[in-house]
């Protein structure tokens, strides 16, 4: 027997019908967040977005000094999150400042008091 095949004896019709246009009338929202998740969901991004969370904003110098990355590295991670929308650049002088995009704050701030709550938890431990 198939593992696929689902044995039910009553289906509920309106049940699925409400959920497929509950799932289709959010489809945009499900790309976004998809799509932040997924660049936020890399390690060395996630540690980058953490910092400029508790930081406000950094430079790729800064970020490569705290991480113990290439500065090429650091850079591409930036530019891949930049691109996708989920950080903006300040340039003052020859150097560029980033930070997360306040739109997306609301997102990740959850995920970065988890990251922060284990840390306390270890301390107390």
């Amino acid at each position: 027997m198939s593992e696929n095949i689902c044995i039910r004896s009553l289906a509920d019709p309106v049940q699925i019908r409400e959920c497929k246009n509950e799932i289709q009338s959010k489809q945009s929202a499900f790309n976004r967040l998809g799509s932040l998740l997924s660049l936020a969901g890399n390690e060395a991004r996630l540690k980058i977005l953490y910092l400029l969370d508790s930081e406000k904003e950094l430079c790729p110098c800064d970020l490569s000094d705290i991480l113990q990355m290439s500065i090429p590295a650091i850079s591409q991670h930036l530019r891949k999150m930049k691109d996708g929308g989920l950080i903006e650049a300040r340039k003052v002088g020859q150097t560029i400042f980033y930070s997360i995009c306040a739109e997306h704050l609301k997102t990740l701030r959850p995920f970065f008091k988890q990251i922060r709550d284990v840390n306390l938890k270890q301390e107390t431990v």
